[in-house]
């Protein structure tokens, strides 16, 4: 039988309708790199931006997908031949540096500009490639880098989340903030939740938080203080003004993690407030690799499983791109590359 040559890929292009199915050569596999066979992928917020032309550095045309799980099917020069064969997870935090404290100039995302993991194979760096939980499917796999790796070290790096302390987690509902409630439970702190809808609460409840509140208005600040009390840690990715509430509701001497910002730049930022009781401002993008290793023995020690919204066939991608651009989802949104 002849070997294949081509793969199908979800392809960005500059011109209307922007992204489309197409046959893409298999890509070779250079001396420390592998090869996945990707059995599943999961949308994230990015993809959508950058379909939209809503992110820096566009390039076309670019093959999207940060997130991805798989079975490693080549294996490059100077890798461990038993690499093959694995169940693996992909990290899509590439080139962090040396630094922990901070990703290096050369720091990029998986999924534009490399190829990233809407295709039937993904090349990337072997160390870069993470055991499969025994615990989860490959669907569930798929589930976890971007969204996971952003919550842990927003968390257990940047917020120093600790047994017994009061976690607020912001936006219920998405995948950062759902993984997010799961961490900060792990480190044995009690998480409440706040979102716009009655629905994202009542779930995030249903997935172990202590409580939360439905959001109208901006005048939450004192019916959240009065049920629940102030939160010694915030993990927020909303921005925008919803920050001055955060100002207001957080406890003399908390930390607030920023990992996001879906409501834009702050137009109005009380900083007496954050000299004033002491505030800790902690920005968090992403993780290092170790930082990856890491939550992913957190996973597998606590037998965490992410909230999935729903899952299609590949040929069925721009819908969901399309249910992501209504933000109606609770979980991520799914693709089974394989049938």
């Amino acid at each position: 039988m002849q070997a294949l040559t081509t793969m199908q890929a979800l392809v960005l292009h500059q011109e209307a309708p922007h992204l489309s199915i197409r046959s893409l050569p298999i890509p070779e596999v250079p001396p420390g790199h592998v090869r996945v066979r990707v059995e599943a992928a999961a949308l994230n917020r990015r993809d959508v931006w950058i379909s939209e032309g809503k992110y820096a550095g566009i390039v076309y045309p670019s093959v999207l997908g940060s997130d991805g799980a798989g079975v490693i099917d080549t294996v490059g020069d100077g890798v461990a031949s038993d690499m093959a064969g694995m169940h693996v997870v992909i990290n899509p935090s590439m080139d962090w540096g040396s630094d922990p404290r901070a990703q290096s100039d050369d720091y990029h995302i998986l999924g534009m500009p490399s190829l990233g993991t809407f295709a039937d194979y993904v090349v990337v760096p072997a160390a870069q490639c993470h055991p499969l939980p025994a615990h989860l499917t490959m669907v569930q796999g798929a589930a976890v880098p971007l969204a996971g790796l952003t919550a842990y070290r927003a968390v257990v790096t940047q917020g120093a989340v600790s047994r017994g302390q009061h976690v607020l987690v912001t936006g219920a509902g998405g995948g950062v903030s759902s993984w997010a409630l799961q961490f900060a439970r792990a480190q044995g702190a009690r998480v409440f939740v706040t979102s716009r809808r009655e629905e994202s609460v009542a779930r995030a409840v249903e997935a172990g938080a202590a409580g939360g509140l439905a959001i109208r208005g901006d005048r939450w600040t004192k019916e959240y203080v009065e049920r629940f009390g102030m939160p010694d840690c915030i993990i927020d990715g909303i921005g925008g003004d919803f920050m001055s509430s955060l100002l207001q509701v957080c406890s003399p001497g908390g930390t607030i993690v920023c990992y996001g910002a879906t409501l834009g730049a702050v137009s109005s930022f009380e900083l007496r407030r954050v000299f004033w009781k002491q505030l800790r401002l902690v920005g968090s993008t992403m993780g290092t690799n170790d930082e990856f290793s890491r939550m992913m023995t957190c996973i597998e020690t606590h037998t965490l499983v992410p909230t999935i919204d729903s899952v299609r066939p590949f040929p069925e991608i721009i819908e969901a791109f399309a249910r992501m651009k209504e933000s109606e989802h609770a979980g991520k949104i799914v693709v089974r590359m394989t049938t």
